[in-house]
């Protein structure tokens, strides 16, 4: 097992990932070693439901935990503040407590819900996230960050909220589909980009989903140890932390444009981290042929590094200026100096003016 221990000394919080083939088969036990509560709730999505959600909540029962289930339809439209309700409704006629536990069971949206029901019901419940895709396993899940999107925006609305424990089986990415498994490949990409130049070489040498379950505890737990790294020195995302949102600002952008449907976020991440680097490559600032050096190997995992549809850009740009991420009135674009170093640069939105002649900045 890889374990990883995030610490907020500041706040005395910490936390563990464990990272186990199987683990799912032990998360009763693990629950139960957690809290002296016996009350519980998961809150899942349909297709997840459709794989795991009896066998954890039988596992559960077990234990002698009373369990709730809430099922929610599947897809970042479910994502929305106009939900809540909803799901507090839920939670109260379950009889929950304050000293009573929330599981997340899912990828990224349901994380983010769960894990904003947690930090919001009773001014605040115990979680634990059970990330289901790669994309929660290697980012969404670990950090904190828990929210839900509005029209104007993605994750505008939301909280820093940590979860007692975060349980991560790689073999439940066996049901992933492949368009939902590249799409956490962006993200396991990103973090090589940012911090870890041969951990890039690595993602480079692998030529195949096959290729990537072989190695696939080590490359989440490296992912995990990377965003460990950065949220114990930037738990609110005002300086380092900011690192992470590479290819974002663009990525969330184009995922707002397509209301979240035709999209998904890795396949926006990966556009927005080609295209920008296009864009501070033209500007100096990042090293000459980075760009291609990304696009490659997002194209290698299946991943697209443009839109097809250039004349796109002229409207995604309206999304960029509502980025949540500015600060004193400054677009805190992340680039890259070169592969596995990035910094934060102060800009606006005239930062990326030449995608309206058509998404080709160079």
């Amino acid at each position: 097992m890889n374990e990883i221990n995030v610490e907020l000394p500041g706040e005395s919080l910490s936390y563990p990932i464990q990272i186990e083939k199987g683990l799912l088969n032990r998360v009763g036990q693990e629950l139960s070693a957690l809290t002296a509560s016996r009350r519980a709730a998961i809150i899942t999505d349909q297709n997840v439901y459709r794989h795991y959600g009896d066998k954890v909540k039988s596992q559960l029962a077990a234990e002698g935990f009373a369990v709730t289930l809430i099922v929610l339809e599947p897809g970042e439209q479910t994502k929305t503040f106009d939900r809540m309700p909803g799901i507090f409704s839920d939670l109260i006629e379950a009889g929950l407590t304050r000293s009573d536990v929330i599981m997340a069971l899912g990828g990224g949206v349901v994380g983010d819900i769960a894990g904003f029901a947690a930090a919001s019901y009773l001014r605040g419940v115990d979680f634990v996230q059970i990330p289901t895709s790669l994309l929660a396993q290697v980012d969404s899940s670990v950090g904190g960050k828990v929210g839900v999107d509005l029209p104007e925006g993605k994750n505008l609305v939301g909280a820093f909220y940590h979860p007692k424990k975060v349980l991560i089986d790689p073999l439940v990415l066996e049901t992933l589909t492949d368009h939902y498994f590249a799409d956490g490949m962006a993200e396991v990409i990103k973090y090589g980009c940012i911090r870890d130049a041969d951990f890039f070489k690595q993602l480079a040498s692998l030529h195949s989903r096959a290729a990537v379950m072989e190695e696939i505890e080590d490359i989440i737990a490296r992912c995990c140890e990377i965003k460990r790294e950065v949220v114990e020195l930037d738990e609110k995302d005002k300086g380092l932390r900011m690192l992470l949102n590479f290819g974002h600002t663009l990525g969330h952008a184009i995922e707002a444009y397509y209301q979240y449907e035709s999209i998904t976020h890795g396949h926006a991440v990966a556009i927005g981290m080609a295209t920008l680097t296009r864009i501070a490559e033209k500007e100096k600032l990042s090293d000459a042929g980075t760009a291609d050096r990304i696009a490659s190997v997002l194209e290698q995992h299946q991943l697209p590094s443009a839109l097809e549809e250039g004349e796109v850009y002229n409207h995604v740009l309206t999304y960029v200026k509502k980025d949540k991420k500015q600060l004193d009135n400054k677009l805190h674009a992340v680039i890259l100096e070169k592969i596995g170093k990035a910094t934060i640069h102060q800009t606006d939105v005239s930062f990326f003016e030449s995608l309206k002649t058509g998404g080709k900045p160079l």
